[in-house]
């Protein structure tokens, strides 16, 4: 009984648009709704993916960057009203599910190696016959 009225809760607060596939490694854009005062604009917020959390409804994305040699990081809930959009610009090759170690380094150390882009659209398309 329990279960099912969690279950409707979370497909009622599920987002009705969906956002484009996204990983750990990922560099993305998200656009977030900033209020203030009455008005409401959009903010844009670009850096790696290091961690995602949750599941359904509650799931989580944790994006970081370098704001003028300080390391930045924002929590963002997958589902929230106040995520825009997000854009995914390029993706990296990694071998973890947490990137929590990049929080220690800085410079080259902290960057990830591009995922091969002719590799992955040769495995995904199907050969002719």
């Amino acid at each position: 009984m329990i279960t099912k009225a969690i279950e409707k809760i979370n497909r009622e607060n599920l987002r009705k648009n969906t956002l484009p596939e996204f990983r750990i490694g990922d560099t993305v854009t998200v656009q977030v709704k900033i209020k203030e005062g009455e008005k409401e604009r959009i903010q844009s917020y670009t850096g790696l993916v290091i961690a995602r959390d949750g599941g359904s409804s509650t799931e989580t994305f944790t994006v970081r960057k370098n704001s003028h040699g300080v390391g930045v990081e924002r929590v963002f809930p997958l589902h929230s009203p106040s995520v825009a959009g997000l854009k995914v610009e390029s993706s990296g090759h990694v071998r973890r599910a947490k990137l929590y170690y990049l929080r220690e380094r800085s410079g080259k150390t902290a960057k990830l190696r591009e995922k091969n882009k002719a590799m992955t659209a040769a495995v995904a398309a199907p050969t002719p016959a």
